[in-house]
């Protein structure tokens, strides 16, 4: 039997020397500045934010704990400050077209500036107006104009009832306007005298009429002209007078936003209107009595309303580019709303109810969402990017988009200048490149976090500093050298590599709080190493109790696990059960009975449905493997069940494939196991072991089990050699293998690993395919044989 190699105690784990520090305390660093670890990141990040392109926003992938959101926020608040102020956004009154308001841009600050000046004007001349038309000089010239016009009017009639009078008529007012009644004696003519005229003098009395009749009409006709050249004198007069009262106030306003021709524009259109609407500012004084009904009121505010200025985006006291984080991103929340108001039972809304969405707030400058809240609202993505395509923010109904709702506003949408920057996951990048045609256009840079980087001298210094920085921002104890040199080992632990560091900062962060907690407890100035590893033991004792009820039911024998004695076609294999917030490994039982048949390997768990595809996929590899081996000359006519015992759960993964062909083998060779050795790490088709994952959980798992039986010193682990990187152990399995009471093998193939489990030679086979006697292989070979011989004596038979 070729000899095998235990591990040493040095090379279950990489312990940090705390010597090898410059300082004593994380108070005599500086603290960090940026983050470590994630060049490629930072790199990727660094070149968005400096590519002013359409279509290059950033997608930053990653985990979360990464450091992911607390970075890109800090690096883009970094870059934005140094970033001119983008403009101010407005909406106002679109007189042409009320529906569709205009939006206006203006230098940061004046948006409130424009929105004061409009409030005051109105102001002035809800006041100017009234007293401008109850001037002594209007009520002078107004007089003039409607005395002269009376004297006229009073001239056409006098001229006409002297006409009438000649004709023997006299004009007579009646309900029906003006009528001409005929004279008889000076006396107005009554209907017997008519009917008493002779024929003759009826017919000339009627010609007469008729003359007078179409007199009247000229008459009329004059003076109706009369009155439209004194409305027109009149109209004349008010519109000069309101000109004189609005175009100074205007003008000054126009001299003010003099470089702003969309200012100029509206003020030009709010002058024009105010003129054609003077009565409005005349009436404003009936406003102002308490005894106005509802009715009235509404109308009041109405009409002042379509001068003022919605000021949508406020930069008056923005500096630098804005920074928006958007932690709801729903429809309204970033593109913006149209809000409704009921007036006697009546919904309405004007220009004034649009309101700003997020896009509006970040436009010149940052939004920052996370891609896991947009996905909650569907809709929400379809906007984003439509408003990333068109360069314009649009402000919709989302119900009349659906359908739901016809009509209403459609404000002039908003030139979009922004860069959004959306966190997510690997999977979410992958899925949304693959699927999604607009997303590759429109994100275009992608900054990856990586979950671990290299664990060189170097870095230990930046984790000491990102130490040192939250002591100092979250006013911590600071740490002694002892101290940080435990953290570095525990990052080592979550990277699962003894020459990497975990990136996570979220679950160092929370090691560094409950540190500071328990040494503030125990009375300390300073958080020492004994301090982080009561945080590290206290954190897995809140989240323990379940792998303490699986290891009392393994104690209490309602678990089936053996740890002393032999067995043939038994194997312990190892598992990691994970809970989210915490992880262990158990052992299983797995179990092998070869006999002879056709149907191959069953897998029991398969066949019942409780297996996932990659557990399946081990599985069958042991065919190929066993295939290879022994049955090069003959058909591999055996059937095999395999199972994992009291398991009532699902399995997934092929780190327990090499441990299914031990068992295997066993069972074929009849050679027994040691049950004191379990096993992990998966098997390829040429028997090469393969790396597998939870390591440092899986011995740990094994190695309790062992401890409350009592450890012999037979007892031990045998994993995948590329996994020894992997192993950062507690300090107790180190003691215990450093005492010789357990034992960890790395091993590279199947014929290492069986030989370790049987103390029984493999064997190699010669030239002509046999192996040698003695050895597990030749046993097996033998089984397989007899099994063929078996079978073809029955189908001879048949």
């Amino acid at each position: 039997m070729s000899s095998y190699r235990e591990l040493t105690p040095e090379e279950l784990s990489n312990r940090c020397d705390c010597l090898a520090f410059g300082f004593e305390t994380t108070e005599e660093l500086k603290p960090l500045d940026g983050i470590i670890g994630q060049g490629r990141a930072a790199s990727a990040m660094a070149f968005g934010l400096a590519i002013k392109r359409s279509g290059y926003n950033i997608f930053v992938s990653g985990l979360t704990g990464t450091g992911r959101s607390s970075y890109t926020r800090a690096i883009v608040s970094r870059t934005a400050i140094n970033e001119k102020v983008p403009e101010d956004w407005c909406y106002v009154y679109n007189f042409k077209d009320p529906d569709k308001p205009i939006c206006i841009n203006l230098p940061a600050g004046m948006g409130f500036k424009l929105q004061r000046d409009m409030k005051k004007l109105v102001k002035s001349l809800k006041i100017k107006i009234p007293k401008a038309f109850d001037g002594e000089a209007y009520e002078k010239q107004k007089s003039q104009i409607v005395q002269e016009y009376q004297e006229k009017s009073s001239q056409f009639m006098e001229g006409f009832n002297e006409y009438a009078k000649v004709h023997g008529f006299v004009v007579r007012k009646s309900e029906q306007g003006l009528a001409t009644v005929p004279l008889l004696d000076g006396k107005p003519m009554e209907e017997k005298d008519y009917i008493n005229m002779s024929p003759e003098d009826r017919r000339r009395l009627e010609e007469a009429s008729f003359n007078v009749q179409n007199k009247l009409m000229e008459t009329m006709k004059h003076i109706r002209e009369l009155e439209k050249a004194v409305r027109d004198k009149i109209e004349h007069l008010e519109t000069k007078i309101a000109l004189v009262a609005v175009e100074q106030p205007v003008m000054e306003l126009k001299e003010k936003y003099g470089q702003h021709k969309n200012v100029l524009d509206y003020l030009q259109s709010v002058q024009r209107e105010i003129i054609q609407n003077i009565e409005d500012f005349r009436n404003t004084d009936k406003g102002e009595q308490e005894e106005l009904d509802l009715v009235e009121k509404i109308r009041v505010k109405d009409f002042t309303l379509k001068y003022q200025v919605n000021l949508l985006v406020d930069h008056r006291d923005t500096k630098g580019a804005p920074v928006v984080f958007e932690s709801n991103p729903k429809y309204h929340n970033l593109l913006g709303k149209i809000e409704y108001e009921s007036n006697m039972g009546v919904v309405t809304t004007d220009f004034s109810k649009i309101k700003p969405g997020s896009l509006h707030l970040a436009n010149g400058g940052y939004i920052i969402i996370n891609m896991s809240d947009i996905l909650r609202s569907p809709e929400t993505w379809e906007g984003l990017k439509r408003a990333l395509k068109t360069g314009s923010i649009a402000i919709e109904n989302i119900y009349a988009m659906a359908g739901i709702v016809s009509g209403g506003m459609k404000p002039e949408p908003i030139p979009l200048n922004v860069k959004v920057i959306i966190i997510g996951s690997a999977q979410i990048y992958q899925a949304l490149y693959s699927y999604d045609e607009d997303f590759r256009k429109l994100f275009k840079i992608k900054a990856d976090f990586d979950i671990d980087m290299y664990s060189d001298a170097e870095n230990c210094l930046k984790y000491a500093q990102f130490i040192s920085s939250h002591c100092e921002k979250k006013e911590l104890l600071h740490f002694d050298r002892s101290a940080v040199a435990c953290v570095i080992e525990y990052s080592r632990r979550l990277a699962e590599h003894k020459q990497k560091l975990s990136t996570r900062f979220n679950d160092i962060v929370e090691i560094l709080y409950e540190a500071d907690a328990w040494a503030r407890i125990d009375g300390a100035g300073l958080v020492t190493r004994d301090s982080v590893k009561k945080a590290i033991s206290q954190k897995i004792y809140r989240s323990n109790r379940i792998e303490e009820k699986m290891q009392e039911y393994i104690d209490t024998g309602i678990v089936l696990i053996s740890t002393e004695e032999r067995v043939v076609g038994q194997v312990n294999g190892l598992s990691v059960l994970d809970f989210g917030d915490y992880s262990f490994g158990k052992p299983s039982r797995i179990t092998a009975v070869t006999f002879a048949g056709e149907k191959g390997i069953v897998n029991i768990e398969r066949e019942v449905e409780m297996s996932g595809s990659i557990h399946d996929k081990g599985v069958l590899i042991l065919t190929g493997y066993l295939g290879e081996r022994f049955a090069q000359e003959i058909p591999l006519s055996i059937a095999a069940s395999i199972c994992f015992e009291q398991l009532y759960d699902g399995v997934e993964g092929d780190s327990a494939s090499s441990t299914e062909l031990y068992a295997l083998l066993s069972s074929l060779a009849e050679v027994p196991i040691k049950q004191y050795i379990a096993v992990t790490g998966s098997v390829n088709q040429k028997g090469e072991i393969q790396p597998i994952g939870g390591v440092n959980e899986k011995i740990e798992g094994f190695y309790q089990t062992c401890k409350v039986r009592g450890l012999k010193g037979d007892e031990g682990v045998m994993i995948p050699h590329q996994n020894v990187v992997n192993l950062m152990l507690n300090d107790e399995v180190i003691d215990a293998v450093k005492a010789g009471k357990f034992h960890i093998y790395p091993v590279r193939t199947i014929e290492e690993g069986i030989e370790i489990l049987t103390d029984v030679p493999a064997g190699v086979r010669d030239q002509d395919g046999r192996y040698p006697g003695e050895t597990v292989f030749h046993k097996v070979q033998k089984k397989v044989e007899k099994f063929a011989k078996l079978l073809d004596e029955l189908e001879s038979e048949e």
